[in-house]
């Protein structure tokens, strides 16, 4: 049987959660001091279902249309539901998956807990890419 990696292996464990109604610059500072790209949005109850702020989410709903990161709360530029990654997932269809998605940036779930996150960055450096001898 082959072994493989598995998504969870590659995952970073840097997972930070917020409230959806904070406002951006909570989150702004949030991710600079926990050095982070991205951030999960708490669920307001069982029924919720989680969201994800990026930097990218920053930009295009705050940034360019000339907003304070004081007037915007989370929620409103959030992405809900957020695109979450099987932790058992074969490493080698994870940028894949990501791409057809157009997910830079997903989180890892297992047993219906988030546990890590994942990046396109992480696809450099965890050694997944296959090496000709």
């Amino acid at each position: 049987m082959e072994t493989f990696k598995k998504a969870k292996e590659i995952a970073s464990d840097r997972l930070f959660f917020i409230d959806g109604l904070a406002s951006v610059r909570d989150a702004i500072e949030l991710m600079k001091e926990k050095n982070v790209q991205a951030l999960i949005i708490q669920k307001r109850n069982s029924a919720d279902a989680n969201g994800i702020i990026t930097v990218n989410d920053i930009i295009k709903g705050v940034i360019i249309p000339n907003k304070t990161t004081d007037e915007v709360s989370v929620y409103e530029i959030m992405t809900k539901p957020v695109f979450a990654i099987s932790a058992h997932l074969n490493v080698k269809y994870v940028p894949r998956l990501m791409y057809n998605y157009n997910v830079k940036i997903a989180p890892v779930i297992e047993n219906g807990e988030y546990i890590g996150i994942i990046d396109y960055s992480q696809f450099l450096f965890a050694d997944i890419l296959p090496n000709k001898k």
